[in-house]
């Protein structure tokens, strides 16, 4: 059996954070695309990206505006947020989305590829 590898898009303006989830997520079989902004992803489009994992605050679009656009062309696309910041507004702000995870940086790695690969077992009607 052929199975096609899923894509995660992940979005961070810290270049050692997105290596390690990249390291992370490719070591569990996934493809990763790393994106230091969230114009270099909407530049790359949506449509070969099976989840998306975004840093909320980068400079020019933040997270959340990454978010709306996501969603605006793929209203099935699983989101997952990451903040270094800790107030409560942002984590509101998230639940007030259509957001599948909301993660504090610094975040527990297993724990952020537990939820991706629940969300995406579940939209396949299966593990991943």
């Amino acid at each position: 059996m052929n199975e096609r590898k899923r894509v995660v898009a992940v979005v961070d303006d810290d270049p050692r954070l997105l290596e390690s989830i990249e390291n992370l997520f490719e070591s569990a079989g996934y493809v990763v695309c790393p994106f230091s902004s969230a114009m270099a992803l909407i530049e790359a489009g949506f449509s070969n990206v099976d989840c998306l994992i975004t840093d909320i605050g980068m400079p020019g679009m933040d997270g959340f505006e990454l978010h709306d656009r996501a969603k605006k062309a793929r209203s099935d696309l699983p989101v997952f947020m990451l903040t270094g910041r800790h107030e409560i507004g942002d984590q509101r702000r998230a639940s007030a989305k259509d957001i599948d995870g909301f993660f504090r940086k610094p975040f527990d790695g297993p724990a952020l590829l537990a939820a991706v690969d629940a969300v995406l077992g579940a939209a396949e009607g299966g593990e991943t």
